[in-house]
């Protein structure tokens, strides 16, 4: 279970980029996954914000869990936890310390990423066992944040999430991160309105061409 939960934060990494899906109804949930990977992006999260939640992950996984990283984000408590394992989430996402996460998921073989903001809460939910840190919100704090935490916690595998956009992202990556994770600056309001799939195509080309990898 270990090598698993390692080869999905590999994978993670090498995808660069976590798109975080809000979607406003379960059956947006199909075509804006498929315009993501049609874009290029590799590693999907949907968030329990989006109604009926675990229905829509466990469609995702079961339709492209060949050919992207699926994971649950948003996820507060045990009850949504163990919903997103038996959906199949690949990861599990919290924006807060909630260590009880960790021992399901990891039993499964299954990484989390606990929410941080101070340098503090980082390194307690490194000891606790998350596989990775996500640094929310990351909008106030930017890319200079980032390298200021590294520099003495540079064992720490960092997401952040928010502010992160097409201006931002190789200051970013730069600062040591492992991935990014992208919201609204990605799928926005407007496209998520209008289910215009094809302009979130087009969104999703532009934050993954030049290609991640090359910027790391």
């Amino acid at each position: 279970m270990m090598n698993q939960r390692k080869t999905i934060v590999t994978e993670l990494g090498k995808a660069g980029l976590i798109a975080v899906v809000r979607a406003r109804s379960p059956q947006q949930v199909m075509p804006l996954a498929a315009a993501l990977l049609e874009g290029g992006i590799r590693a999907i999260e949907i968030t329990f914000t989006t109604p009926s939640a675990p229905q829509a992950i466990a469609g995702v996984v079961k339709a492209l869990g060949d050919t992207a990283v699926i994971g649950a984000g948003t996820v507060l408590n045990l009850d949504q936890c163990h919903q997103a394992l038996d959906a199949g989430a690949q990861f599990v996402v919290s924006p807060i310390m909630r260590p009880s996460l960790l021992e399901p998921c990891h039993r499964a073989g299954c990484p989390v990423m606990l929410g941080a903001y101070s340098p503090t809460e980082a390194q307690l939910a490194h000891e606790a066992g998350s596989d990775l840190i996500k640094i929310f919100p990351a909008d106030g704090l930017g890319p200079n944040y980032i390298k200021a935490l590294k520099a003495p916690l540079p064992h720490l595998p960092i997401v952040p999430t928010g502010g992160v956009n097409l201006d931002t992202m190789e200051a970013f990556l730069r600062a040591g991160c492992h991935a990014l994770g992208v919201g609204s600056s990605l799928i926005s309001q407007a496209i998520l309105q209008q289910s215009d799939w094809s302009a979130l195509r087009e969104r999703a080309q532009a934050f993954s061409q030049p290609t991640i990898s090359s910027i790391i």
